[in-house]
């Protein structure tokens, strides 16, 4: 590549730095040689070492954003939940859920409170 076409550039300016450090610290749990780096220079080690350090990088950032997608998805519930059983049931939307002793036995609770299998009602 021509000098100046560099085009790995963080998506989010502001994370460039950030992104750099966490480079190294993935680099250094990885027993990868840093020593070898001279001036932020990565030219002269293996490109299949800088790839695991690539790797391992992307493996852990899409963990975190799984990690926070179940968050979330279960705030929502939750939230969807707490309005759905104070909305339609009866019961409080803080604390412990009283639920209407005259529901049957039968009765879906799941679908009276806003829920469906894909997920809340809009």
């Amino acid at each position: 590549m021509a000098r100046g076409q560099k085009r790995n550039r963080a998506l989010v300016v502001e994370a460039g730095n950030a992104l750099d450090q966490w480079k190294y610290e993935i680099a250094n749990e990885i027993n990868f040689p840093v020593n070898q780096i001279v001036g932020g220079y990565w030219g002269n080690i293996p490109s299949a070492q800088c790839g695991a350090v690539g790797g391992h990088m992307v493996k852990r950032m899409i963990e975190a954003a799984e990690r926070s997608l179940v968050e979330q998805t279960a705030i929502n519930v939750r939230a969807g939940f707490r309005a759905g059983l104070g909305a339609n049931l009866g019961g409080t939307t803080t604390g412990a859920y009283n639920l209407p002793s005259n529901l049957p036995a039968q009765q879906n609770v799941g679908q009276q409170a806003g829920f469906t299998t894909t997920g809340l009602q809009q």
